[in-house]
Parts: structure tokens; sequence; C-alpha cells
């Protein structure tokens, strides 16, 4: 346990056990807080401010039903799988999807857990555009 070096003992152990506590005092700010605020900017951004983010999303949602290669992607989205590879690179510059055996043919895509977490973000950012259908949707 790491302990407040001004504190006492056991008013750093009472802090670290009951952490609501230390951000009703103001001390503290919610990493939790700031970091979701950064990922609702950055899912705006790559999805709904930018002219790939409907398939951006597109390949988010197939790959929250399962993971997949970019071929299998290009194939289910009947786009080329040049187009693919780019929104790969910036999902996963971005830190929303990793990828298995890297470099290799074949390699299989994931969801991060940030990006798992963030799905409801991304149903929300959708209701709002609401442009465009994402096709994994209508399929399940």
């Amino acid at each position: 346990m790491i302990g407040i070096p001004q504190l006492s003992p056991k008013l750093s152990e009472l802090l670290h056990r009951n952490p609501d506590l230390m951000s009703k005092t103001g001390n503290a700010r919610s990493g939790s807080t700031y970091e979701e605020k950064y990922l609702r900017r950055l899912l705006w951004y790559l999805l709904g401010g930018t002219r790939g983010g409907p398939n951006r999303a597109e390949i988010i949602k197939i790959l929250q039903n399962r993971p997949c290669n970019a071929n299998q992607l290009a194939e289910t989205l009947r786009v080329d799988y040049k187009t693919i590879q780019h929104h790969v690179r910036i999902l996963e510059d971005n830190g929303l999807v990793s990828l298995r055996n890297k470099g290799s043919y074949g390699a299989v895509l994931f969801l991060t857990a940030k990006m798992e977490d963030a799905l409801p973000i991304l149903d929300e950012i959708w209701s709002r555009i609401g442009t465009r259908k994402i096709r994994a949707k209508a399929e399940e």
C-alpha cells in the first residue's frame, strides 16, 4: 500500500480503503472521470468527426461480436483490404484494437479493454449522429 506522507498511518489507510472520502474533499482529481472525458472526445473525433468514422465504427461493432482478421473484415464490410488496414492502423494507434501475431499473415484483431469499456459511448455517439446505420448491428 502506498501511504500519503503528510498524514498519519491510520488516516492514510482509511483514505485508501475509502477512496470516495478523498474525492469528496476535493484533494484528489478523479482519474476515471478524466480518462472517460478524454476517451469520449477521442471516439467523437475518430468516429463522428472524420470521413472514415462509419467504417471504423463498423469494424468495432464486428470485433465486439467476434475477433477476426483484416481479410474477414474486408469481406464482411465489402470494402477494399487496404481500406481496412488503414482504419485498423488508426484504431490500433489510438489503443482501441490490438493485433495478435502482429506482422504475420492473418493477424487476429481484438478490442482492447479500453474500447470494451467505451462501448456505451460508441452507442451514444451513433444514437446522436444517426446518419448511417451500422451493418453489424442490423445483422444481430
